[in-house]
């Protein structure tokens, strides 16, 4: 690996060890052996490279996530919904650092607004990917309004169920169960009929 990858790499490492706001220059040239310098002939800015590094972890994660969490042989519908939501609670009990990184990533993006249009974008191709996961179809033949909105409302309750696990009490986050319970609550108020 030459510089640019090792930065990368150390960077990924920081993130997931100290977090966006804890992370200096000088932990990321440590972590990656490369000099403090070669961050702004590389990337330009500690930031830029810690957005990049960010979001190439959760590309890593959405790709692994979309294997895991893809249906099983024989899985009708509601089945496979119910274990997507069981190996998303999974995820948030086993890597809170990711979780965590994200959540700063989005208060990074308030005060950045190159980062916030690039987080923009990849929060729409998330709706899309969701989407095409729910309806077991690629993402091409996702239609706009279902990213907009199936994608969209998925996206929405995984990142409340993500924060509230975050923030929950040793063996207080919310499981699986309770989610689906909770929206199968929401469907009968949603559609009385």
């Amino acid at each position: 690996m030459g510089n640019r990858e090792d930065l990368l790499a150390g960077a990924k490492r920081c993130l997931r060890e100290k977090g966006y706001d804890r992370t200096s220059v000088r932990d990321i040239a440590t972590a990656a052996g490369v000099s403090m310098a070669a961050i702004g002939y590389h990337y330009g800015s500690r930031e830029a490279l810690l957005s990049q590094a960010l979001f190439a972890l959760l590309d890593e994660w959405g790709d692994g996530l979309g294997r895991a969490l893809a249906p099983g042989a024989g899985d009708d519908a509601a089945r496979g919904f119910e274990r997507m939501w069981d190996g998303l609670v999974e995820q948030f009990r086993e890597h809170p650092d990711l979780w965590l990184a994200t959540v700063e990533l989005f208060m990074q993006a308030q005060r950045q607004p190159e980062l916030r249009e690039q987080l923009a974008g990849g929060v729409e191709q998330g709706w899309r990917g969701m989407a095409a996961m729910l309806e077991s179809v690629p993402e091409d033949a996702v239609s706009d309004r279902s990213a907009r909105t199936l994608g969209m409302i998925q996206t929405a309750l995984m990142t409340g169920v993500m924060v509230q696990s975050l923030s929950a009490p040793p063996g207080q986050a919310p499981t699986a169960a309770e989610v689906l319970a909770g929206l199968r609550a929401l469907a009968k108020i949603a559609d009385p009929g």
